[in-house]
């Protein structure tokens, strides 16, 4: 069985990051449950031609191979930051370089941090819509975590591992043999 890919994207700039750390985090524990080819990108890694970029073929090599891998996953794990009560603007600017059609049916583990919990519901108002008008599979559990769910950068709350946990199960539905395969190697 060939793994399938997983693409983790924080859409941070920020290093060290609780956005990335978050999507680290549930990216690991979906590659152990499940084999996954893990690779985990911020904004970062895209570079500076996204804030320059109006379409897709303006972006630098790498900002393109990082888009390709993003297409190309079997399943993504997205966390945005939460600016304002949404996600930050280049953020979406990248969401917008890709073609609906792209992600259609793609399972997506949509997550978010934020300070506090005031933005616990920009998950659900945010992130489920965008994806939601590609098409995409985004699970029914989302994740946000807000400041006092990390220690040094790394989850460390009771109730956030659990909602993380949940959400790994999820992925089952997608990838039932990959799941009873490891299951029962166990």
């Amino acid at each position: 069985m060939s793994a399938h890919k997983l693409v983790g994207l924080a859409g941070s700039f920020n290093r060290p990051s609780k956005t990335f750390a978050l999507v680290e985090n549930i990216a690991g524990l979906a590659g152990e449950r499940y084999g996954f080819k893990n690779t985990i990108y911020d904004l970062t890694d895209v570079g500076p031609s996204l804030g320059q970029a109006l379409r897709r073929d303006e972006l630098d090599n790498r900002a393109k191979e990082i888009i390709d891998d993003i297409v190309n996953a079997d399943v993504l794990v997205v966390g945005a930051p939460t600016y304002k009560g949404s996600y930050p603007g280049l953020f979406k600017h990248l969401i917008d370089l890709i073609d609906p059609h792209e992600l259609r049916a793609k399972p997506i583990v949509i997550t978010a941090t934020g300070g506090g919990d005031r933005h616990a519901l920009m998950v659900e108002h945010q992130l489920r819509p965008l994806f939601g008008f590609f098409m995409s599979h985004t699970l029914p559990t989302a994740v946000y975590a807000s400041d006092r769910d990390f220690t040094d950068y790394r989850v460390s709350s009771e109730p956030l591992s659990k909602r993380i946990d949940e959400v790994i199960g999820e992925l089952a539905a997608f990838f039932p043999s990959r799941n009873q395969a490891l299951i029962a190697a166990e």
